[in-house]
């Protein structure tokens, strides 16, 4: 097989972070297309309220003309899904679902959200924190079941697979899954991934790559930092998993090192 095929293929496989402010206005979808990388796009920041309906429709249609497939990343900033709040509640549902109307434009793979449980604010109210959280992706699995989207509960600041494991429990839907952020495990909970898996793998829909030292989030490409990349996919494999997996390199040649890395060791084919 040449390089280009192997690439071709890995990439096919593979989804990469693109915010939509990127691919909306500074050339980035045109990039994509002709390389034939499927974006998981971010809808962060702003975009949910300066972009207008034909800006969604028009990158959605152009990935469609191309053949190719994207998911979703949900805002995460600011919002507090369980939070006690009611108005800061009503603003997170508020601008979560803005994103899952975006399902039947993009049709996409999934949509990832964030729980965002932080032990040292919220555990002094656990049970309810998750009643309240259980309540908002309640109502987004509601929006998501219409079109068969599964719908991505990622690890951020959460220190363990605890909290994660108890808010799919009790929504019990088969499209509330679990995103394992390999990243996240080192920079914010400090512990490995063996700690996440195997316990949420009944959930494991999919994987945010990247890697950093164990000090700061700092998205590097595949292998420049400390993450057991070789001992979660020899898991992946003996378990036959196969979550959807999205690239997130923040570095100019973090893409190109995570694409030979993932080559050289083999995964994915």
């Amino acid at each position: 097989m040449t390089e280009i095929k192997a690439r071709v293929l890995i990439e096919k496989k593979i989804f990469v972070c693109a915010p939509f402010d990127l691919l909306n206005s500074q050339g980035l979808l045109e990039q994509f297309l002709a390389r034939g990388i499927q974006p998981e796009i971010g809808l962060e920041g702003d975009c949910l309220y300066s972009c207008t309906d034909h800006d969604f429709h028009r990158v959605a249609d152009r990935l469609g003309e191309n053949g190719l497939a994207c998911t979703l990343h949900a805002p995460f900033h600011d919002l507090s899904p369980g939070a006690a709040d009611r108005h800061i509640a009503a603003a997170t549902r508020a601008k979560l679902q803005k994103a899952f109307a975006l399902i039947p434009v993009f049709r996409p793979r999934s949509i990832v959200c964030h729980l965002s449980y932080e032990e040292n604010k919220h555990a002094w109210n656990r049970d309810k924190w998750v009643e309240r959280a259980c309540a908002t992706f309640t109502e987004l699995l509601e929006i998501a079941a219409g079109h068969d989207t599964p719908v991505m509960l990622e690890n951020t600041y959460e220190t363990g697979p605890e909290i994660h494991r108890e808010v799919l429990a009790r929504l019990d839907s088969p499209l509330a899954r679990f995103c394992l952020d390999c990243g996240h495990t080192l920079a914010f909970a400090r512990t490995p991934w063996q700690k996440w898996l195997p316990e949420l793998s009944p959930w494991l829909g999919q994987l945010h790559l990247h890697d950093n030292f164990g000090d700061l989030d700092s998205h590097l490409g595949l292998g420049q930092g400390i993450f057991d990349f070789q001992g979660l996919f020899a898991y992946l494999k003996e378990n036959r998993l196969t979550p959807i997996a999205t690239l997130e390199p923040h570095h100019p040649d973090g893409l190109e090192q995570s694409l030979d890395f993932i080559k050289e060791n083999g995964f994915f084919v």
